[in-house]
C-alpha cells in the first residue's frame, strides 16, 4: 500500500506541474487533454449551483451565434463557474458558452475554455476586489487574474472569463 500512496502523491505533483497556468513546464500556448461535457451535463451542474443562463435567441444550438450552448464545454470550465458562484455568493448568469460567433484560438469559447457572464455589481466587485489586476488585453478590455490563473476580462457589457482550471474546486 505504501507504493500506491507514493505513486498517488507523485501523480498529484506532476498534475500540478503540467496543468495550464501552474508549473514551469508549460507555456500559454500548450493545449492539454481536457474532459468535455454535454450541454445537458453542464446545465445540470449549473442548476445545482444556482447559476442561470440566457441567450438572445432563446436557444442552445452550438452552431447558432444567437444561442447559448454548453456542448463540448470543458468540465473544468463548468466547475470554475460553480467555484465563482460559491466563492462570491453572487448571482451568476451565463450569456455565452461554446456557440459559434466568438473569437477563435486555443483557449476560446468554441474549445470550451470560456464563458461570458452578465455584468452584475456583486460579481464585478468580487472580481475586482479578490483578483489581481493585470492590465488591458490586446483589445483594451481590463483583466484580472485569479490565484489559480484564470483570467477575467471586463468587455463592457459582460465578463469574458477564460478557465485554464476549475479555480480551486
Amino acid at each position: 500500500m505504501k507504493v500506491r500512496s507514493v505513486l498517488s502523491a507523485l501523480a498529484l505533483v506532476l498534475g500540478a506541474l503540467f496543468a495550464p497556468g501552474f508549473g514551469v513546464v508549460t507555456s500559454a500556448t500548450d493545449a492539454h487533454a481536457v474532459t468535455k461535457i454535454s450541454h445537458a451535463t453542464a446545465t445540470s451542474m449549473f442548476r445545482a449551483s444556482g447559476i442561470t443562463w440566457s441567450s438572445s435567441g432563446g436557444c442552445s444550438d452550438r452552431n447558432n451565434p444567437t444561442c447559448t450552448s454548453f456542448e463540448q464545454l470543458n468540465q473544468a470550465t463548468a466547475k470554475g463557474a460553480q467555484t465563482l458562484k460559491s466563492a462570491s455568493g453572487c448571482g451568476l448568469n451565463i450569456t455565452g458558452g461554446t456557440e459559434t460567433g466568438h473569437a477563435g484560438g486555443t483557449y476560446s469559447h468554441w474549445n470550451g475554455y470560456k464563458l461570458d457572464y452578465s455584468k452584475y455589481t456583486c460579481v464585478g466587485n468580487y472580481i475586482k476586489n479578490t483578483f489581481t489586476y493585470i492590465g488591458p488585453r490586446g483589445d483594451g478590455a481590463p483583466q484580472w487574474k485569479s490565484a489559480s490563473g484564470n483570467i477575467y476580462a471586463d468587455e463592457g457589457n459582460h465578463w469574458d472569463v477564460t478557465y485554464y482550471n476549475c479555480g480551486g474546486c
